[in-house]
């Protein structure tokens, strides 16, 4: 039977008000998760909005920094590259110079992934991980309150690659993933199993070189292959975009609000 997925998209003026609308997302749906279940575990990507997100979250002058229900978080990483993690293309070192330096985040709060470790070993550890603080049994999934990803020009999301064999692995929470086509060519990231758990997942895209690739993830054939965020079909049945009117422009127009909305069915 058909999968449908609710695909809400925001659209906004600039870099700013886009890094600010994530801003926003992540304390709400914090919030809501510490309401309901007394803490949220969140999963984060990196990348230049993401990293202004991450400002934005800890600056004494935002309200985000008093509001955030810091002593309840649990912060993970969506995928990793295999780097130390004072490298300059460490995920983690962007997040903690950006934010976790400012926060009153707990370093036992913190889920890094070992980028220094062999890259199977780092993966390993990383399940192992959070097994271990899920208190997962057997086959279980560990389910994210809230999970960001971004999407990059090939169309891939986390560390999935366009044709890749991290795009088949079904059974593992994290794995080491052989990425040819990047510099640095082993990532550990989330499966795409894992990450479709995640209550609420959302999408953090700008840039006129994201048009097309946005498109035909959301409007073309599905081909994940080629296109892996295309796998990202959350159990929940919906999924957010938080885009700049750049990244947004070969979608339909949005309403009045900057909102727009696509049924998808796979």
């Amino acid at each position: 039977m058909a999968k449908q997925i609710a695909v809400e998209y925001r659209v906004y003026d600039n870099a700013d008000a886009l890094s600010r609308a994530a801003a926003e997302h992540l304390l709400k749906a914090a919030q809501a998760a510490v309401v309901a279940r007394g803490k949220a575990r969140i999963a984060v990507s990196g990348g230049h909005t993401p990293q202004r997100t991450f400002e934005l979250l800890a600056n004494a002058a935002e309200r985000f920094l008093s509001a955030m229900p810091w002593g309840q978080i649990e912060l993970y990483w969506v995928d990793e590259r295999c780097v130390p993690p004072d490298h300059p293309d460490s995920n983690y070192r962007m997040t903690r110079e950006a934010m976790l330096t400012k926060v009153p985040l707990r370093p036992e709060q913190v889920f890094r992934i070992e980028g220094e470790l062999e890259p199977d070993a780092g993966a390993a550890r990383y399940e192992s991980t959070i097994r271990n603080h899920f208190r997962l049994e057997g086959a279980e999934t560990p389910r994210f309150d809230v999970l960001a990803l971004g999407m990059g020009d090939d169309g891939h999301t986390a560390s999935l690659f366009p044709h890749t064999a991290g795009l088949h692995e079904l059974a593992r929470i994290a794995i080491a993933n052989h990425v040819p086509q990047q510099k640095e060519s082993w990532r550990v990231t989330l499966t795409w199993p894992v990450i479709v758990e995640a209550s609420d997942i959302f999408f953090l895209i700008e840039g006129k070189s994201k048009a097309d690739p946005l498109h035909r993830v959301l409007q073309g054939p599905y081909d994940p292959e080629t296109f892996p965020s295309q796998l990202i079909q959350p159990k929940s049945g919906k999924l957010l975009y938080l885009l700049d009117k750049d990244a947004a422009a070969l979608l339909p127009p949005p309403d009045g609000q900057g909102v727009g909305r696509l049924e998808i069915k796979r």
